[in-house]
């Protein structure tokens, strides 16, 4: 069957299954880009990802014959969530294998909806062979991630509900990871709406798809850690990136600083939290990854389950790379008074001193010497020069920045 009538099934299958996700209308970004900018809510989904979509398409479809065994899957997180809740409400045992490095959060999520986990490899693709070793052995059902159509055809959905909702749509930015969320949802737009752009994100730190993507055919390409963990896949599927090749106009690279950036303004700007994967539209657009944006335009937040200690590194990085937060060491003479006139300086450019550390003490520091360690909060990349700079000419001796 063609995916697109799969999609269309999916569709009436999910209806009454999941949630309908908001699709918001964002002033602060749009008076920001002159461009008028969409937001899809995936992160506000049951299980806090798209991936539920295609998780539970795909088992109600199957036969109780087929689900008798169980399933099982490899997962990052998302993926493991929705086919744990899948299981749970058709009756069916779930294995899930996660990566070893994968957030202790949604490992607890998944094991919340009855699911019992594994955690073996250091990233997906190491888990996903784990996996499919043990579904040999036991029988159980396998449900991919992302090359399955089923899954796709679930994912899909989401572009039938922007459709109807925007159907004046022209820019569509997804996040890539495998390519079953976006292959799902380019060829229903390519169906419905063939003027609409596609532009997958990736993130610079897992490229499998944009060089698959340029060659033709699937390729393997090593993946360095990324906050956006949700797409870190070293081998995109065999079944989705045909359908990329022919559906998708571009994909475009984001770096990590970037992702780290989004993910702060969004919560900032638009009291969304969304997991590095989510962000990755965002950050294409922010920073100028996709040239000649005009008209409707439209950043899929494909999730929303990031870890809390992941959340207080994301916001610090992103606070750094905004130019909002400064770190400085500073040689001080070892005289009454010094510190106390080191923070008026710095009170005089009004930037707030978060944290100081007056250090006297040290075989690494000259008599007569201190060292003053200091974590500033600032306005801007702006104001940041702006503090270095006074403090230089006030005759300041910055030994780190």
């Amino acid at each position: 069957m063609p995916l697109y009538e799969l999609i269309q099934e999916a569709y009436d299958r999910l209806r009454k299954r999941v949630r309908r996700t908001e699709l918001i209308y964002s002033h602060h970004y749009a008076e920001r880009l002159g461009v008028p900018l969409f937001f899809k809510c995936e992160n506000l989904q049951r299980t806090g990802s798209f991936k539920i979509r295609g998780a539970l398409n795909f088992m109600t479809a199957q036969t109780r014959e087929a689900l008798k065994n169980g399933v099982i899957t490899a997962s990052a997180g998302n993926h493991a969530q929705g086919v744990a809740f899948s299981a749970d409400l058709l009756g069916v045992k779930a294995t899930i294998y996660m990566p070893e490095i994968t957030p202790p959060q949604k490992v607890q999520a998944t094991r919340d909806y009855g699911a019992d986990i594994v955690l073996v490899g250091k990233n997906f693709d190491e888990a996903c062979e784990a996996a499919q070793e043990a579904q040999r052995s036991t029988g159980a059902l396998f449900v991919h991630p992302f090359d399955d159509e089923l899954v796709m055809a679930g994912q899909g959905t989401i572009a039938l509900e922007i459709l109807e909702e925007l159907p004046d749509v022209q820019n569509l930015l997804i996040p890539v990871g495998g390519g079953g969320l976006i292959a799902g949802m380019a060829a229903a737009v390519r169906e419905c709406a063939p003027h609409v752009r596609i532009i997958g994100v990736e993130s610079t730190a897992a490229q499998s798809m944009s060089a698959s993507f340029a060659a033709g055919t699937p390729c393997e390409v090593p993946v360095k850690v990324t906050l956006a963990d949700g797409i870190a896949v070293k081998r995109p599927g065999q079944l989705t990136v045909p359908i990329i090749r022919t559906c998708v106009d571009e994909i475009v690279l984001v770096e990590e600083e970037e992702i780290a950036q989004s993910i702060v303004s969004l919560l900032e700007r638009t009291k969304l939290l969304v997991e590095g994967a989510g962000a990755v539209p965002l950050a294409a657009v922010l920073h100028g990854k996709v040239r000649d944006l005009r008209g409707k335009t439209l950043c899929l937040l494909s999730g929303g389950n990031i870890d809390v200690k992941t959340i207080a590194l994301v916001v610090e990085r992103g606070l750094l790379a905004a130019g909002r937060y400064l770190k400085l060491r500073i040689e001080l003479d070892d005289l009454p008074g010094a510190l106390a006139t080191l923070t008026a300086d710095i009170a005089a450019t009004r930037a707030n001193i978060s944290l100081i550390n007056h250090e006297r003490r040290s075989e690494t520091i000259a008599l007569g010497k201190t060292s003053v360690a200091l974590e500033l909060e600032t306005r801007g990349r702006e104001h940041r020069a702006e503090v270095i700079a006074h403090l230089r000419e006030r005759g300041y001796a910055l030994m780190a920045e």
